[in-house]
């Protein structure tokens, strides 16, 4: 997965930056550094391990429980920095909050942020939440398949006649009523990454 000799610790005195991303949204959740040592305990557990000059070697999570088990490991090309995909079991920041870079850093992937409120949508009752059209979407099959249905229509209407923005109105319509029918048949949007990830020969996310 990643060649600690290929890294160049000497730069950094004897460490390398680490930028910890979510592997399914594509989102910038932190930034800290790691020795040769915390690397090799990364490879060893498939959890993140860092050092820092006033905690030393640290394993994310371990008291928190917001681990962050490892996707994949990079190095740049001037190998003194890692790329960490990982998945995260919960708040990146010690603030608790889900990025050390705020809200607006985890809507990297528009999709995903779609596909989270669908499911949160999902997750409420009609106790906790107010109606909602996805709600209603969810728990009607008939509707939910008769508008997927028509949303395909209107894209190939729009692609017929190129109109490209109504086209592109259309394909997005199209976007969430499918993701809205994969969730109500148990899929989500990372299963569908999943299948494009192996499709194209890449490690899942």
């Amino acid at each position: 997965m990643l060649d600690l000799d290929s890294l160049d610790f000497s730069k950094g005195q004897g460490l390398v930056t680490v930028v910890a991303q979510d592997a399914r949204t594509g989102a910038v959740l932190m930034v800290a550094h790691a020795d040769r040592e915390a690397l090799e305990r990364t490879l060893a557990t498939g959890e993140m391990h860092y050092r820092s000059r006033t905690r030393g070697l640290w394993h994310k999570g371990a008291t928190s429980g917001n681990v962050q088990r490892v996707v994949s490991l990079a190095t740049d090309c001037d190998g003194d920095a890692v790329l960490a995909r990982v998945h995260s079991a919960g708040p990146a920041c010690h603030t608790g909050a889900r990025s050390c870079f705020g809200d607006s850093a985890l809507h990297a992937d528009p999709l995903a942020a779609l596909d989270a409120t669908i499911a949160e949508r999902e997750r409420s009752t009609e106790a906790d939440a107010a109606p909602s059209y996805t709600r209603r979407l969810l728990s009607d099959r008939n509707l939910r398949l008769k508008k997927l249905g028509e949303e395909a229509a209107e894209l190939v209407v729009a692609c017929v006649d190129g109109d490209t923005a109504r086209a592109t109105e259309e394909a997005a319509d199209l976007i969430y009523h499918t993701l809205v029918a994969l969730r109500a048949a148990g899929a989500s949007l990372d299963d569908v990454r999943g299948t494009l990830d192996a499709r194209a020969g890449r490690p899942p996310r």
